[in-house]
């Protein structure tokens, strides 16, 4: 066992607890770039709003580049996981809700 297997022994509702923690931090630590390459095409992403919408990108990547993680996996179930269905919703929601367009 390698130590990325070790690390992701750890889970919570059956989803790698390290992957989570690197994906969040991956994207308050990058957020502020991102921010800033937004506002060059007059649109404000505050740094929170990042963070929220960070599992429903990595949903869309995942699907898009073919690599089917168990979270992928159980959002793309239809008769199942209600849950996390509504929680990304949510975080869609969060997401956009503080989005603001400039207007020069």
């Amino acid at each position: 066992m390698n130590v990325l297997e070790f690390l992701r022994q750890v889970t919570i509702f059956n989803y790698a607890i390290f992957d989570l923690i690197l994906a969040l931090g991956g994207i308050y630590l990058l957020s502020n770039r991102l921010s800033e390459i937004f506002l060059k095409i007059n649109i404000k992403v505050p740094r929170l709003n990042w963070v929220f919408l960070t599992l429903p990108f990595s949903i869309i990547i995942h699907l898009i580049f073919g690599n089917i993680t168990p979270m992928t996996r159980d959002f793309m179930d239809l008769y199942s996981h209600y849950f996390l269905k509504i929680f990304i919703i949510c975080l869609i929601i969060f997401g956009i809700r503080g989005i603001k367009i400039i207007k020069k």
